[in-house]
Order: C-alpha cells, then structure tokens, then sequence
C-alpha cells in the first residue's frame, strides 16, 4: 500500500469514526477481503472506537490491528450488558483473527435426564435439547459420576433403552430384565412400581442435580416422619436410608456457609500469551459446578477486560441466574439486578481462594498436557526463565559445568558435562587428569583444567558454550573468571552451585561480585540446575575411582616382565585377589596360565627361593 492510498484508507475510516454515536454497542472491524477481523463492545461507541486512531496509540499489536482495518460497522444496543452478550456472540461465530480465542481443548459430558415416559438418567457428551434436560457440563469427572452413583443408590432409575408406553404397560408388553433382579431397578415397565413413585424420585433427582441437595433432604425427613406417624415403619425405614446416603454425600461436598445460596464465583490466572478463567457456582453453602476455560490473548488484553468476556460467557453457558458474583478485582460492567462483591475475609474469601486455586491447577495441568506432548516446549521455557533470571544476552542452551576429584591430592582428576537445551549430551563429556598441581588444591586443578578445554576448543574453532557453571561458590567462579576474561579474553556468562553446611545445593550465584539469584528449591528450574551438579560430581568420582582401581592394580601385576593383560585378567578370574596369586604355590599358578608363564609369576613373589 503506498502512502498515498494509506492516507486516504485512514481518512474514510476518521470519517466513519466521527458519525458514531455516543451509545453502548458493538463494533466490528473489516479488512480489504471484506473479513472481519476484530470484534470489540463499549459503553460509548464513538469514544471507544476514536481511541485506536489517536497518535499517540503506542502498543504494537494494536498498531498493527489499525493497519489492517479497511471498514468499520456497528450495532447499537440499550445497555452494556447487551453490548457484551453481541461481542461474545459475534466472536464465537466468526472467529476473528485479533480476539482473544476461546479454547476448549475437550468436551466435557453433561448428566442427561431425558423426556421420556419414564425419564432414564445418563452420562453423555452429546448435547440435543429434544431428548431432555441436561446439567453440566462436569470439569472433574469424578464428581459427575459421584453424583451418578447416588441417584442410581437412592432412586433406581431404569437403564434400559426401550421405549416404554402407558397403552404398552396395560398391555403387558414388556418384561423385567436383569436389573430387576439385582434389585438396580424397581420394575416399572411391569406396574411394579408406580408412575407417580418414579416421577417422585425423578423430581428428587433433578433437585440433586441443580444442586438443592438440602431441600431434598427437608422433603425426605418430612416424608419419614409422615410414615412413621402413619405406622408405616417398612417404608419409613426405606425413606431414612436415602436421608442417610444423601447427608453422607452433601457432607463430603465443599460446604462454606448454608447462608450462601445461588451465587457465581470468577477469578482468573494469567500470563503473557494465556489467561484461565475459573468459575464456581455455589447453592445452600455447597459447590455443585466448577469449571474452567481459557482464552489466548491476541492484542495485550488486560485481566478485566477478559473477566468481563468470561463472565458472560460462562453464565451464558450454565444458564446461570444468580444475582450475586464474587470477583477478584472490579469488573467495569454492569449487569441487570446482579451485585459485584470483592470479598476480603470470611467465607466469599474462602470461595474465591479455591477458585484462584482451581484455575492455576488447570494452567499447570495444561501446561503438562502441552509438555508431554511437545517435550522441547518445557525445554525451551526452562532456558528462558534461566536467561531472565540471570538477564543473559542469549539463550543459555549450551551450558557446561565443572568439577574436581581427589583424595589427599593423590590421583587428582576433574571432569566436564555438557547440557545442551537443558538435557545431558554425554557424547560431548570430557575428563582431565591434572598434570600441573601437586597436593590438594582444587582451585589450582579447577584453573588447569578450564584454560585447557577453552584453548583446544579456541585452537579448533568448536562453539564456545552460553553458560559455565561452577561446582561451588565464589571461589570457584573467580578461578574459572580469571581464565575466561583474563588470559582468554572471553565474553561467557559464569554462574555457581552453592552448597550449605549439610552438603545440599542451597543458592545460585551469579555476576562479578557474585550476588544471589532469587530462586526457589521447589522449582522446575532449580531441580535441572542441580541435576547438572549431581551428573558432573558422578563423572568427577566415576574417572577418580577407576583411575585409582587401575593404579592399585597396575603396581602388582602389570610391572612384571613377560605378563600381559590377558594373562593378568586370567590370573584375577582364577584366584580373585593379587594377595591369593602372591601365596598361590606353582603347581596352581600352572594349571591357570602354564607353566613358563607360572614360573614367571612365582619367581617374581618368591625371589628368595631362586
């Protein structure tokens, strides 16, 4: 597009802007297809819409939203409410490019109770309002089938899916099936059990299903009480049994406060790209749904402005009616006869608490889910919240880390590993004797060792790696310091493992002084981090313990003249230990390897009998 044409694209447009009025509605913007690609709601249309062509506009996204508009149209309505209910309309169907998207990654089931003769009651995922009366959907599943369970304890309803009749009933038409028998169903379909009885217990059901679990339990105890009265004490027995099943059940249910009854909870958790809303519904003091949908940010939106889009959207979903919903924070809408509380104690706080924990349990199992599927995701976050922690200039996915070995200094060695995109790359681990320090010194060893990888990598032009880590604290990291920027010159960012006085990995440090970085011990990222540290001090003992099984082995076996390997391996296979073969008399040394070779052997341990 050259300029000229821009100029005039944004002129209709500021034309368009000035007609508006000055009312609640909803806008929809279009680009050169005629596609619309944003759909947005304001309390005054004219003043919400003006507001994205003003100059001093200086958000990226919304920059780039502007460039893209070529017509604007609009709908006006009476109240925000309104407003809102067409923008989440609107979005739904046509899926505009720079909304938010709603995801739901799977359909959840619903409790069915059908409009049958005989309603049946059933899980389904299938929702078709002609066949009945639906309640859900359920998030967790084993709170659907809790609820399943219960009815089919307290009221038996039939499972079978033929379709029963009046006329067919008189006429003797059908015939009990199993769970007659097993007593899982009461017989209707045989006028064993009435019309007007199974429609009670449907009624009952239903009432569970909304969530009035007390009301059911206040007409059951008035029903028992009745029949006792009426010295009825069989079906007065029958009638407690469900009064029992049924407290036994409310009272494992979240109960807050009887005292709150038919009120919507919101709060939201969210990041740069995602934001989860949670909503919880609660009746008579107990949670009887609890659900969870997230949106993916498309143009910076603000937690409000995505609360207010999930409200609606979720009390549209579950029909909600209440006139009281808890919020975390003030939500700029208004809604008809509905009140907006932000509670700061007591039991609304505790609501609100658990629905903040519902939603931030529903990111970290999608964010699981997305991990287990995609293993390189979880690997690229783990390095980006390494690089913002130590604020490095590049992703750290070469890191390397070093550690020393030895005891009393005898047999001193020191190793390196590698971790590429966080995971170990064993194929590139390196192992160092140390040549140049003599006794104990670890930051001596730890110097040695640093300047020769960095040198022979230097001389042959391998990639330098993002990140050193120090096996230690400050000291360490000076050593590996004074080798990389002083004497090479080199730009690598260097971190340490410190440790407490039990011997655990306690801090990170980082910088020239060393400061602490602010890491917490139960993290994703401090776990890696010390997985490094735990693979480099096993490499470092690995080398250390085979380098000295071989020199206590070398020095009685290997020095003898005429005595390879093989013959040595042989002698350790036969008698075990060099103590057995020094004692060993020549006859058996013999039978193993021979008899030069024996003879070797036994002049070599028993020079005084030469």
């Amino acid at each position: 597009m050259t300029k000229e044409e821009n100029e005039k694209r944004l002129e209709y447009l500021k034309g368009i802007v000035s007609r508006l009025p000055e009312k609640p509605g909803s806008y929809q913007y279009y680009d050169e297809n005629k596609t619309i690609i944003y759909v947005g709601k304001a309390k005054n249309l004219k003043a919400r819409v003006s507001s994205y062509f003003h100059t001093e506009v200086d958000r990226f996204k919304t920059k780039v939203l502007v460039s893209k508009i070529h017509d604007i149209s609009y709908t006006v309505v009476n109240t925000e409410e309104d407003a809102l209910l067409l923008e989440n309309s609107l979005i739904k169907k046509y899926n505009p490019r720079y909304n938010v998207l709603l995801k739901d990654g799977k359909t959840y089931p619903s409790i069915c109770v059908t409009n049958e003769f005989f309603p049946r009651i059933f899980k389904t995922r299938t929702i078709n309002k002609k066949w009945g009366t639906y309640f859900g959907p359920y998030s967790h599943i084993g709170s659907m089938y809790a609820v399943l369970d219960l009815i089919k304890e307290l009221y038996h309803p039939r499972t079978c899916r033929q379709p029963i009749t009046k006329e067919g009933i008189e006429a003797g038409k059908y015939k009990v099936c199993l769970d007659y028998h097993i007593k899982k169903c009461m017989g209707p379909c045989v006028g064993k059990q009435s019309y007007e009885d199974y429609q009670k217990n449907i009624k009952q059901a239903r009432e569970i299903l909304k969530g009035n679990t007390r009301i059911v339990l206040r007409d059951l105890k008035e029903e028992m009480l009745k029949l006792s009265e009426e010295l009825r004490f069989e079906e007065a027995e029958e009638v407690k049994r469900k009064y029992i099943a049924l407290d036994n059940f409310v009272s494992k249910s979240e109960v807050v406060s009887h005292t709150i009854n038919n009120v919507d909870v919101f709060s939201i958790t969210s990041d740069d790209k995602m934001a989860f809303i949670n909503y919880i519904h609660v009746s008579n003091g107990s949670i009887n749904q609890s659900f969870t949908i997230e949106y993916k940010k498309k143009l910076n939106e603000t937690d409000e402005e995505l609360l207010q889009l999930g409200i609606i959207e979720l009390r549209q979903r579950f029909k909600s009616d209440s006139k009281e919903i808890i919020v975390p924070e003030e939500v700029n809408i208004e809604l008809e006869n509905v009140t907006f509380t932000i509670p700061q104690r007591g039991d609304k706080k505790t609501l609100l608490d658990l629905s903040v924990q519902n939603g931030k349990q529903y990111k970290f199992d999608r964010l699981k889910q997305t991990e287990n599927l995609n293993p390189e995701q979880k690997q690229t976050r783990l390095m980006k919240e390494l690089q913002e922690k130590l604020h490095l200039p590049k992703l750290p996915y070469h890191i390397e880390c070093f550690d020393n070995s030895n005891i009393s200094g005898s047999d001193a060695v020191a190793s390196c590993v590698v971790f590429k995109a966080m995971k170990p790359s064993k194929k590139d681990y390196k192992r160092f004797n140390i040549k140049t320090v003599e006794g104990p010194d670890d930051y001596a060893s730890m110097k040695e060792v640093v300047g020769r990888r960095y040198r022979r990598m230097l001389d042959e032009e391998q990639p330098l790696p993002d990140l050193i880590i120090a096996d230690g604290g400050k000291g360490q990291m000076e050593v590996i310091r004074e080798v990389i920027q002083d004497e090479l010159e080199l730009d690598i960012p260097i971190a340490g493992l410190a440790k407490d006085d039990r011997h655990r990995t306690n801090e990170m440090l980082y910088g020239f002084p060393p400061i602490h970085v602010a890491l917490k011990t139960d993290s994703e990222l401090f776990h890696v981090l010390t997985k490094i540290q735990d693979e480099v001090h096993r490499f470092a003992i690995e080398f250390h313990r085979n380098k000295r099984s071989k020199r206590a082995l070398h020095s009685e076996l290997d020095d003898i003249k005429g005595i390879g390997p093989k013959t040595r391996d042989e002698l350790l296979n036969g008698l075990k230990t060099v103590k057995q073969i020094k004692d060993a008399s020549l006859e058996n040394l013999t039978k193993i390897i021979g008899p030069s070779k024996a003879q070797i052997i036994y002049d070599h341990f028993h020079p005084s009998e030469q």
